[in-house]
């Protein structure tokens, strides 16, 4: 690529973005249409069966998404009778998520249309390449959370 023209089609950041949100969209018009939950809702309730009882911080931290988004979702969760609070003994101001029986019902039936989804999208993909591709997404992970430890985000 040329340094002193930037193709936005060609630009790697965008591409990745790009990328992701029409994957994350399809996914969350799946999730909608099926289960009447939204993608921000879905990952929630995904890292608080992971987890069997998680901070919504910790949450935020490992999607990325903003505390308000996070905030929402859990407080959605939790009035449809999805997730419970629990106290956090490591943190009185804090609570832990936790799957309910229900929360646990719909993650069961969810899990599993999202493993088909993720292998239909790669179908047509051997393992190597795959395997490449998520090895290659860790490494970018590293590098710019490397980059921009030190600073609000800003690469210098």
């Amino acid at each position: 690529m040329d340094q002193k023209t930037l193709c936005l089609d060609a630009f790697i950041p965008y591409r990745l973005s790009y990328t992701s949100n029409l994957v994350s969209h399809s996914i969350a018009d799946t999730y909608e249409a099926l289960f009447g939950i939204t993608i921000t809702e879905w990952r929630v309730l995904a890292w608080a069966a992971a987890e069997e009882g998680i901070t919504q911080q910790e949450i935020g931290t490992r999607t990325r998404m903003d505390k308000v988004s996070v905030s929402r979702a859990a407080i959605a969760l939790t009035d449809r009778q999805l997730l419970n609070r629990r106290p956090n003994p490591e943190d009185r101001r804090s609570h832990l998520l936790v799957l309910s029986a229900k929360g646990q019902s719909l993650y069961a039936a969810i899990a599993p249309k999202a493993l088909e989804l993720e292998r239909r999208i790669f179908a047509g993909f051997e393992p190597q390449e795959i395997n490449g591709f998520v090895d290659m997404l860790r490494r970018i992970d590293r590098i710019v959370l490397g980059i921009t430890e030190g600073g609000a985000g800003s690469i210098k």
